[in-house]
């Protein structure tokens, strides 16, 4: 299992060049789920040789907020996907400790349900679960608490972030993430993600295949 889920990863890594994507943020505070403190849309783009950059949108909302924990978490994203470190990022068992703990039925998959220990503390990984597929190893579900903020102001976030299947790879749709800190009670951050375009690298031709085709 825990080969075939390094496999459907360096698949997805390998096979993606590139995707376009709108995602859009809202944060609440406390127990306020229905009014946002700052909302945020930006178009997310996608380059494997380059990483993920942004252009907002459309913003609302308490400048702080936006400034402090949304776009603390663009910028985690961002040096997160840049080349030099994805390989550090990615849920393979390079990154993790992994361990199958049975197998459930999600949004009317099969799946697996496996462990995760980070091996290294990172602001990267997470402590938690994940759901793969039972038939081709690629995510469903995570669920994980980050190992370090990724922003000043709130605690570390306790994640859970859905994939759904775009051009035969797992791409998020949906997550949320709930903070505490001391000082400003509960963060929760819901982003959607909709409008995927995805780019998939064209298979190289071998030399001399290109003769055989004449």
């Amino acid at each position: 299992v825990i080969e075939g889920i390094d496999a459907a990863v360096r698949a997805r890594d390998e096979g993606v060049r590139g995707y376009n994507v709108t995602e859009h943020y809202a944060l609440f505070r406390n127990q306020d789920q229905e009014h946002p403190a700052a909302e945020m849309t930006v178009k997310t783009t996608y380059q494997r040789d380059v990483g993920k950059s942004y252009a907002v949108l459309s913003a609302s909302g308490s400048d702080l907020w936006r400034k402090e924990v949304l776009g603390s978490i663009l910028d985690t994203e961002r040096r997160m996907t840049q080349p030099a470190n994805r390989a550090t990022a990615v849920i393979t068992s390079a990154n993790y400790k992994m361990a199958v703990k049975g197998s459930e039925s999600l949004n009317g998959r099969s799946c697996l349900v496996v462990s995760l220990v980070p091996k290294r503390n990172s602001p990267y990984l997470f402590n938690g679960t994940i759901w793969v597929d039972a038939r081709d190893y690629s995510i469903v579900q995570l669920y994980g608490m980050a190992s370090k903020s990724a922003s000043v102001v709130t605690g570390p976030a306790q994640v859970t972030r859905q994939y759904a299947n775009f051009n035969g790879f797992p791409m998020a749709t949906h997550a949320q993430a709930i903070s505490k800190s001391w000082a400003l009670g509960q963060t929760t951050i819901k982003i959607d993600y909709s409008g995927y375009e995805v780019m998939l690298q064209t298979p190289k031709i071998p030399e001399g295949a290109l003769h055989q085709l004449h």
